[in-house]
């Protein structure tokens, strides 16, 4: 996934959310990341980027 310079320029409220709640979409983006870390492990000897790309099939 790539990200433009638009996805930065965040409305003002958006950083009022961030300090009071916190940064929930780098929170999701760090637990996928970690997900699929440890689906890599559990999946000796296949591709789990590539399952996740392409699940329930062949490619």
């Amino acid at each position: 996934m790539t990200h433009s310079s638009a996805d930065t320029d965040h409305p003002p409220i958006y950083e009022d959310l961030v300090r009071e709640r916190g940064d929930v979409v780098a929170e999701a983006q760090r637990a996928a990341d970690h997900t699929h870390h440890q689906a890599a492990q559990l999946l000796p000897g296949r591709d789990a980027d590539q399952q996740a790309r392409h699940p329930g099939g062949s490619i």
